[in-house]
């Protein structure tokens, strides 16, 4: 039986499951197509829908590392919200102990509906449950938005901070790092 032949369900947040790699494919396209078009149109000429539906299948089916999880936040059975959470990698963290929320995206025409408030306990309880005890979030310098909403939950800035972007250079992004504690 397919998420689309389900009973509805309540609102809710959990593991991802293959069948839903196109749906989390296409929201993420979405949410790519609402960024400024410097940002979203390199993205989104980068790669195809099905391209991006197979890396879903793989990263949900096969993950890279044994802590990595890919989460959905579900309104009436459509995925209206994803997350990653994954080991942090950066040159500072303590291995085993930082996790990091990597991908965070809640369908544009879904918001404000407490998707991002599920979507955020759930991944502080994944990297919990997965032994971490510190979560990091790099967010852009200019997102404002998701800064506020992140801070009124008990994340802070740690100072860090990166600049990200294309390989020729015609796409930069400056990132702020925030932490929060799960311990």
């Amino acid at each position: 039986m397919t998420a689309a032949e389900q009973p509805p369900t309540a609102d809710s947040v959990r593991i991802a499951w293959p069948a839903e790699a196109l749906a989390i494919a296409e929201l993420q396209r979405r949410a790519w197509g609402a960024l400024p078009p410097e940002l979203g149109g390199p993205l989104l000429d980068g790669v195809t829908v099905e391209q991006m539906s197979a890396a879903w299948h793989t990263a949900i089916t096969r993950p890279p590392r044994a802590s990595y999880r890919v989460l959905v936040a579900v309104e009436r059975n459509r995925v209206v919200g994803l997350a990653t959470t994954v080991p942090s990698e950066d040159a500072d963290a303590e291995a085993g102990q930082d996790g990091e929320v990597d991908q965070f995206v809640i369908d544009p025409v879904a918001r404000r509906r407490g998707h991002g408030s599920r979507l955020l306990n759930a991944c502080a309880d994944t990297l919990r449950a997965d032994g971490f005890n510190r979560a990091l979030w790099w967010v852009g310098s200019t997102d404002d938005e998701l800064r506020r909403f992140l801070v009124t939950a008990g994340w802070a800035p740690d100072g860090a901070s990166r600049e990200i972007g294309s390989e020729d250079g015609t796409v930069r992004l400056r990132q702020v790092r925030l932490e929060t504690q799960l311990d």
